[in-house]
Order: C-alpha cells, then structure tokens, then sequence
C-alpha cells in the first residue's frame, strides 16, 4: 500500500518519525479491500474504548504535548441497592455518569411513604445519591451518616428516636454546622407536617430512613421530584458531573406490573422481587432466600393505582433528561440487580428502546444468561414492534 506524505509537514517516510504530530497516511483503500460492513459497526463501537485508552496513555497532540484526560461518560440503568457496591470504585475511574433508576419501588419505609403521601418511590434515588455523596470531610461525613441513618425495628422506640431527630436533639446532629442543620431539618419538619396533616393515616416509623424522609418532604414542599433531587445532590454535595436521574419525573405513585406466562397477573415491585403472599414485613435485600414465583416472568409493565388486571395497564412518558443522556454518553451500563424490578422498568418505556439501539457504542451488560444487550438492540430498534408490544418488555 502506497505511503503519502504528511499534509502537515510534507515528510514522507522513513523521515515521518519526524514529523511533529507522528503521523504515517495511507492512501485510500480500493473498494475490494474494505473491510465488510459488519467490521465497520464493531470499528465504531470500539472507537470510544480506544479514545479512552490513547487518553490514559497520554497520547501526543500537536506539539508533542499530552492530551488532556477526558473521563469516559457513562448512562447506567439499575436499581438502588445492587449497583451501590460499584459506585464508589467507579467514582475513581470517572464521575461522568448518569445514573438512571426507577420510581416504582414499594417495599420498606419508601412503601410507607408512598401509603401515607402518595407521590413516586424515593428510596433507590435516594440510596444513589448517598453513595454518591462527598467524603472528604468530617461534615460531609456526619451529613451522610445522618441521612443514611435508619430508626429502629421497634415502632415505638423508632417512633421515639424520630422525633428526637425532628427536633433536633439526636446525637446524630453532631458535626453539622447550623446551616446545613437548619436546611435539613426543615425539611424533615415539613414532612412531619404532612403526616401530621393525615391522622386517618398512622404512620409506622419502623425502620425508617431519615434520607428517605427529607426527601419526601422535599418533593411535596417544591411539587417536584427533579427540584428534590437537586436539593438533595447539593445538600450532599455530589459532583456536579453526576446525575441522579428517576426514568420517570413524576408526582404520581407508579405501580410496576408483570404477567406470569401461565397467566397470572402480580402488582407491586416488591412482590416480583421479593414475594410474601400478602404479608407485610421487612425485606431484608442481603438474603437470597426468598419464595418463588409460580411461573416464569412473561413481561414487565406499569399499572395505575387503582385495580389490579390489564385493564388498568398505563403507559408513562420516560423523563426528557435520560433520552438526552442517551444520545450523547459513550457508553450504556445494563447494571447488576434484579433484571426484572431494577432494568426492565426503565426499558419498557417508549423512546428508550428507540434511542439505545441508535448508538454504536459499548454497551455492558452483567446478564449474560439472557443476552440483554443483544436483545436491547435487536428488539427494541424495531420500532413498529415496539409500538404493537405496548412498550412491554418480553424475555423469553
């Protein structure tokens, strides 16, 4: 293959190694050497790792000056407690990531907000952002030991600790200075008020999450899950870089829905996740040992508050931000967690299907047993498809 010289510099070889952006041009290959067009689609999918790695390795620019280090930026799905293992290892390798999770869990204290309030699932949100949340120093420290604080199994002792945290004689409040105090407390009164404001409803505070509880009353004071969010991220002090995104921006409650393949129809996250035939107790997420279902999950969906068939199936528009995010990140993580209750909410939606199987980049996958990336792109870039599957999610 013929050798050209530089346009640059004007050297040809073997005095290119000279040249000052080190450089060898080829001429153009002839149609019969070009590699086949599914070589071509791997090339660019590839090409973001490699821009990656030149970066690391501090490749040249004009001038023999290192690039600057770009992190990658990353658009990962999951839920709220499986991923949260990884986070703070991948804070060191990048803080360019959006992390997109859903609304619809109903299990723990965040069942009880939402049976009291109303209004979407705060907990995996709010799990994320306090893994997200700054470290470096003893404030920051005491700020995420407080909102990370969980009350006790007893209702009445829980209920006790509570409003010794309300008003703001608990040990907890210990290396937080006055404004943030007065921030955070706030909010944790206003979601008293709101409870308060709701006698026919008893709230249990068994188990109750401090950061579960200043973010519902975050959400109600602005009527916003994004401004929540917002307050929340700074209050905690993550980096501007990362975003905590819910799939849905909502003030309604969502209930998740799935249909067995022997026809039965199960409402609620908690009871695909974890099942308890009706009983209310607490889930304990580090145990495995959790009773099955009576058949093999047909497809996941999202069903109205009200009723419990098909009838009151529902179809929510995913939040703006993630659709953009999607567009423009270099890399889509299909995270670890429950396939059906952390990944497949997010995906069921219209326009998320669309958008991934758009990109030709690297896409991760932890669920090699059901080929979720190849199933993303192959079924979901049909869009007709899509639109005759109602935007439901069918793994076989």
């Amino acid at each position: 293959m013929a050798l050209v010289a530089c346009p640059r510099c004007n050297i040809t070889p073997p005095q290119a190694s000279a040249c000052g952006i080190r450089c060898l041009l080829r001429a153009p290959r002839s149609a019969a050497s070009r590699p086949p067009p599914w070589r071509l689609r791997r090339s660019r999918a590839m090409a973001v790792y490699e821009g990656w790695h030149s970066a690391a390795a501090g490749a040249d620019t004009d001038g023999g000056a290192p690039a600057p280090h770009v992190p990658p930026s990353l658009l990962v799905f999951s839920g709220g407690t499986a991923f949260n293992g990884v986070v703070e290892e991948l804070k060191k390798v990048t803080t360019r990531v959006a992390h997109v999770l859903p609304v619809s869990d109903d299990g723990g204290s965040t069942a009880e907000i939402v049976r009291v309030l109303g209004g979407p699932a705060v907990g995996d949100i709010r799990s994320r952002c306090l893994r997200l949340s700054d470290e470096s120093t003893a404030e920051a420290l005491s700020v995420r030991k407080l909102l990370g604080h969980r009350l006790p199994i007893d209702p009445s002792e829980a209920k006790l600790e509570w409003y010794q945290i309300v008003e703001g004689d608990h040990t907890l409040w210990e290396g937080v200075s006055r404004p943030y105090r007065e921030t955070i407390r706030a909010f944790l009164v206003y979601f008293h008020s709101e409870i308060l404001r709701r006698s026919a409803e008893m709230f249990c505070f068994t188990n109750g999450s401090i950061g579960n509880f200043f973010f519902a009353g975050a959400r109600i004071f602005f009527q916003s899950l994004d401004a929540a969010i917002f307050l929340f991220s700074r209050v905690s002090q993550i980096p501007a870089e990362s975003l905590v995104l819910p799939v849905i921006s909502t003030n309604d409650r969502l209930t998740l829905g799935c249909e067995l393949w022997d026809g039965t129809i199960i409402r609620g996250q908690n009871e695909i996740s974890h099942p308890s035939n009706g009983r209310r107790e607490i889930v304990n997420k580090d145990c495995n040992s959790c009773s099955t279902l009576p058949s093999r999950i047909k497809r996941v969906f999202y069903m109205s508050s009200e009723g419990s068939n098909l009838l009151h199936e529902v179809f929510p528009e995913v939040n703006h931000t993630v659709l953009e995010q999607l567009s423009k990140v270099d890399c889509i993580v299909y995270a670890m967690g429950s396939l059906f209750t952390s990944v497949c909410p997010s995906l069921v939606l219209r326009g998320i299907g669309e958008t991934i199987a758009s990109r030709s980049i690297p896409k991760v996958s932890n669920y090699a047993k059901t080929r979720l990336v190849c199933l993303v792109d192959v079924w979901l870039e049909r869009c007709s498809e899509v639109a005759s599957l109602k935007c439901t999610l069918y793994v076989k």
